[in-house]
């Protein structure tokens, strides 16, 4: 859980395209269009101008859906399929989220997962645009609109044997080395193939969800599945950071797509192997994404006092606001002390060490969702943090920020990694193209 997560800027217009590049990127492609095929009834429209105007009881007096409002701040909310970086990457966080691994079926190979990724692409440029999945559609979202669904696809490092590619397997998709905090459940971390889903409304969310599990068919089956969420759009007074379920502001220090070098630490560059890397072309403008599933233990961080709290952080709970002073996007004085000369931001504090400067600058974009799975039989929660980051390479990126957190983060005893993937996430497919299209068919 580095401190660098991403703001949730619920307003689209503060999110820029990705400097540089030669099309436009995903965080550039969010419109507010017109009411899609799916009209958005105006229930929900209707009650939220009457909730706002006349109290909460007048609000269930629906008008005729012909004189229906229609809601157009969220359910509008429109990303682009074919865009130069796959959507889901820098786009805005969304309500709702779901994460599924699947596994290629015995005897399924190469054509059959070209064949898949081709109905893949296709679905998810149709749910994305506010239509139907297809001629066989469930109408689980029928009455919404797109609701800035995305959807994302990746390669695990055993696709590439399942499939006959291992020369084209990328040397950054190695697998992770091991953790001292990894608790890790092995029916439940990588995959052949991994998708993430996401969403501002819960049935589009899981429309997209469903039809994809559908169009695996028989080539795949699932391996794992993960249902996670983040703060409601418009649900705060004015846009701010989000806070995970330790009720700590969490993405502070993200980098943005406005840093000159963004491109750089977080995609891999149009013509790899030409500019010193060693990716494969197959993944220009792709990225690597690290997926961990780390539970929270709410009880034993509850039972800390606020100051305990802060001091683990080494942000201010309120706002943000590093322990050294100022507002949230202040920077961090790590020299800074108090009158009895000790450090003010703790020396293990998890602010201080997850720092790029303090980890050879190594950066990552983070773009969570928090989990919620129901109690144990005890009573404690199985909750947490479904900890997505991207990065150009996860061995400059994710992984020398968790080796340093692993020697002495003082947030490691009230978090524990249960699952883990590292995925290869091809660059977007082009007009009349599916994802991954120039790796199965090069």
């Amino acid at each position: 859980m580095a401190d660098q997560t991403n703001p949730e800027t619920r307003t689209r217009e503060a999110n820029r395209g990705t400097p540089g590049g030669s099309g436009p990127s995903d965080a550039q492609d969010i419109t507010h269009q017109g009411i899609s095929r799916r009209r958005l009834l105006g229930t929900a429209g209707a009650t939220g101008l009457v909730l706002g105007a006349a109290g909460a009881t007048a609000g269930y007096a629906a008008a005729p859906s012909s004189a229906a409002t229609p809601l157009a701040a969220v359910g509008n909310g429109q990303v682009k399929f074919h865009v130069k970086h796959q959507p889901g990457i820098t786009t805005p966080m969304q309500a709702r989220g779901h994460l599924v691994a699947f596994d290629l079926a015995a005897g399924a190979g190469r054509k059959e997962a070209a064949a898949l990724l081709r109905r893949w692409s296709d679905t998810a440029r149709r749910l994305m645009a506010g239509e139907p999945a297809g001629p066989h559609d469930t109408d689980v979202a029928r009455d919404a609109g797109p609701s800035s669904l995305t959807v994302t696809f990746g390669f695990g490092h055993s696709f590439f044997g399942r499939t006959g590619l291992e020369k084209e397997r990328p040397v950054a998709l190695d697998p992770l080395p091991d953790f001292s905090s990894d608790r890790l459940d092995k029916n439940r971390s990588n995959g052949d193939l991994w998708v993430q889903i996401g969403a501002d409304d819960a049935l589009v969310a899981f429309h997209a969800l469903r039809a994809i599990q559908k169009d695996a068919g028989s080539a795949a089956r699932v391996r794992w599945q993960m249902n996670g969420f983040n703060r409601s759009p418009g649900a705060t007074a004015h846009p701010m950071t989000a806070r995970n379920l330790m009720g700590q502001v969490d993405g502070t220090r993200n980098p943005k797509p406005a840093d000159a070098d963004f491109d750089q630490r977080i995609f891999v560059p149009d013509h790899p192997g030409k500019d010193g890397t060693n990716a494969p072309a197959w993944m220009a403008n792709g990225s690597y994404v690290v997926v961990r599933r780390i539970r929270m233990l709410l009880d034993d961080w509850e039972k800390l006092s606020l100051k305990a709290q802060e001091d683990v952080i080494g942000r201010r709970k309120s706002d943000g606001a590093p322990l050294s002073g100022g507002t949230e996007t202040t920077e961090m004085d790590l020299e800074k002390t108090d009158e009895a000369g000790k450090l003010v931001v703790p020396i293990n504090a998890h602010a201080r060490i997850s720092r790029p400067d303090q980890n050879g600058g190594a950066a990552m974009v983070r773009r969570p969702f928090s989990y919620h799975d129901g109690f144990d039989a005890d009573g404690t929660p199985d909750a947490g943090l479904l900890f997505i980051c991207w990065q150009a390479d996860p061995l400059r990126g994710f992984v020398p920020v968790q080796r340093k957190l692993d020697r002495g983060d003082a947030l490691s005893p009230f978090i524990r990694h249960e699952a883990s993937g590292l995925f290869a996430v091809p660059g977007g497919a082009a007009e009349g193209e599916y994802v991954g299209q120039r790796l199965l068919e090069g």
